[in-house]
């Protein structure tokens, strides 16, 4: 399919979903479930062709687990028929955190829907170490950087044993977006808190736990590198129109602008077995 046309009454739209997310989300508490919605739509297509990633949907690539959350997104599109529905699960794993209160991640639309699935995967596997982590993120163009401040994503949610043979959330307050999640790895295993293979690869790893450790002292320079990768990594295979691409595809044209409802915006990506965090209690 095209892109769309992202004109003045596709942003109008852009901003009624961002309102209409928003109130979703809160009255719901369901800010885990769309923010892994989103990214595992992410990595669940190729990220090495052009268009991939962000930049296409494919509802047969989601996974048969998510579907009955994806409804929860119809009565949105519905109301707002020109928004793409890879521009409208990206905006909501953008809301999902707004109201969680983590940085600011500029949101470009544009993106284009997909008749055509491909069916290879890049989810990462939990059970793995720090080279399984590099191998699925540098091909992505994403760094170690990336990889770290993306992995606080883990603030947000928890995992239940029926989804992934894990259970329990990662930090204190699970609807919260802070860095509490580094401030838990460094303390090592705690009662009743939960921490996977990837997640203590990144106290292994020299590389990777010299970021862990800037991140638990440092939680502005946390928001800043977290709200980059977060936009590298949802705008991969993308270029809105007029703009001319950059490395691994990166826009470079004008954002959008925020609205007097403007964004405040957190997003926590998950890196690491988006499917082990769904959580039923946000329901």
């Amino acid at each position: 399919m095209a892109a769309p046309v992202v004109d003045a009454e596709y942003l109008r739209q852009v901003d009624r979903a961002r309102r209409h997310l928003r109130a979703l989300i809160s009255n719901k508490g369901c800010a885990p479930i769309m923010l892994r919605l989103a990214y595992v739509l992410l990595l669940t297509t190729p990220v090495c062709s052009p268009n991939s990633t962000a930049a296409w949907f494919c509802l047969v690539a989601l996974p048969t687990a998510w579907r009955g959350e994806s409804a929860r997104l119809e009565p949105i599109k519905a109301k707002n028929p020109k928004i793409t529905y890879a521009d409208l699960y990206q905006l909501a794993g953008v809301v999902a955190v707004e109201v969680t209160g983590g940085p600011t991640v500029e949101f470009v639309p544009g993106r284009r829907d997909s008749s055509v699935c491909p069916r290879e995967g890049r989810l990462p596997d939990a059970k793995k170490g720090a080279p399984h982590l590099r191998d699925i993120f540098y091909r992505m163009g994403l760094t170690d950087k990336d990889i770290v401040a993306l992995s606080g994503g883990h603030t947000l949610g928890r995992a239940h044993p029926e989804r992934s043979g894990f259970e329990g959330a990662w930090t204190q307050e699970p609807l919260k977006f802070d860095n509490s999640y580094f401030l838990e790895l460094l303390k090592g295993e705690s009662e009743g808190l939960l921490q996977l293979p990837t997640d203590k690869a990144l106290l292994s790893d020299p590389e990777f736990r010299r970021y862990v450790e800037l991140y638990a002292k440092d939680e502005d320079a946390f928001f800043k590198d977290y709200a980059e990768s977060h936009k590298k990594l949802s705008e991969l295979g993308f270029t809105p129109r007029n703009a001319a691409p950059a490395k691994y595809d990166l826009p470079t044209g004008a954002v959008l602008a925020q609205s007097a409802f403007g964004v405040a915006v957190a997003a926590a990506v998950v890196i690491a077995g988006y499917l082990y965090e769904a959580s039923k209690k946000a329901k």
